[in-house]
């Protein structure tokens, strides 16, 4: 039996869409190079000018030499703008668990440095993934840590990022003792990883019925499922280098009837396979947070905060995507996501 979406309801207008900086600088999966910063910058004010106000980066994201560069480049592009843009912005980073980052001031150094790096603009910093299944004891006194932060008025809003319900139920009463708020969970979620909003996956199943319960922020990232989503239907693509190549023509057969059905519903709203995706991590209540590279991908994501799915139009996708999940069409899960 194909599993049913935990919330049937379309909450209206939805969550916005951020901007994902995970590409900057990772050579391994995206072919950063250091030639396309121009773009890069580019990309980022015709972001800002559309309206996309939420960008989100980590202190491990860019590959071997060169970790941390998008945390550099995006305070860089930052600190360009006139001081009420920047105001306007939500900048959050997420601060990897390391195994020598350990106790309460294990993030502190850090911590730091993504300021630093940042420009002194961080609004929420997030656990980058969780230790519960490999070191249980690490997590718990690096998430008081960064309520220390909030206390302290060194950054506005924690989060945290790869848990499932039982996990951050235990994490928001462990920071509500101490009259911190949880702002948000970030975990992957799409079309092809839709168990985050579903009674269906093993460990995920319905997290954001938990976020909604307790007011926590849910984040959709990889909503292309890496790209893939943002294909037509049809014969297999050109392939991308790298990792991506292998699943991309792994899942390429199995994803057809769900891309089929997305390229219909945005022929209807004048919009491409992309915001089809992006609309319906919005309708779950998701912010989705894609990646951009080029203004012409930002005008894109932009596009589709233009208009929204029909009840309709989510069940039809909803049925797809579960349907092709149980049949083992759907991305890698998170190997240090908690249940």
């Amino acid at each position: 039996m194909v599993p049913q979406p935990s919330d049937p309801g379309v909450r209206e207008p939805g969550p916005g869409i951020g901007v994902g900086t995970w590409a900057w600088g990772n050579q391994f999966l995206w072919g950063y190079d250091p030639r396309q910063d121009a773009t890069l910058a580019a990309c980022f004010q015709r972001a800002v000018q559309l309206g996309l106000s939420f960008f989100d980066t980590a202190d491990s994201y860019g590959t071997g030499r060169l970790q941390g560069r998008s945390e550099q480049l995006l305070g860089e592009f930052a600190a360009s703008l006139a001081p009420a843009q920047r105001l306007n912005l939500t900048l959050a980073t997420k601060l990897a668990p390391f195994p020598w980052r350990l106790g309460r001031d294990g993030f502190r150094r850090a911590f730091a440095a993504s300021q630093l790096r940042l420009r002194g603009k961080l609004d929420l910093v997030q656990l980058h993934w969780s230790t519960r299944r490999y070191a249980p004891w690490q997590e718990g006194p690096l998430l008081d840590g960064l309520g220390d932060l909030v206390q302290q008025g060194a950054v506005a809003a924690v989060g945290v990022s790869n848990m499932g319900p039982q996990r951050l139920r235990q994490v928001h009463g462990r920071l509500a003792q101490r009259g911190i708020p949880l702002r948000s969970l970030q975990i992957q979620l799409s079309l092809l990883c839709p168990g985050a909003v579903s009674s269906w996956g093993e460990d995920r199943g319905g997290v954001a019925a938990v976020c909604r319960e307790l007011g926590i922020e849910l984040i959709a990232y990889s909503p292309l499922a890496l790209g893939l989503l943002g294909r037509p239907p049809g014969p297999l693509p050109p392939l991308p280098a790298g990792p991506r190549r292998l699943l991309w023509r792994r899942l390429w057969p199995g994803v057809q009837p769900l891309l089929e059905a997305m390229a219909r519903i945005g022929s209807w709203h004048g919009a491409t396979g992309d915001g089809v995706a992006l609309n319906w991590c919005r309708a779950h209540g998701a912010l989705p947070i894609v990646g951009l590279r080029t203004p012409a991908q930002a005008e894109q994501a932009a596009a589709a905060l233009s208009w929204q799915l029909s009840p309709e139009e989510r069940q039809t996708l909803d049925q797809l995507a579960f349907a092709a999940a149980a049949a083992g069409t759907r991305m890698p899960a998170n190997p240090f996501e908690s249940a």
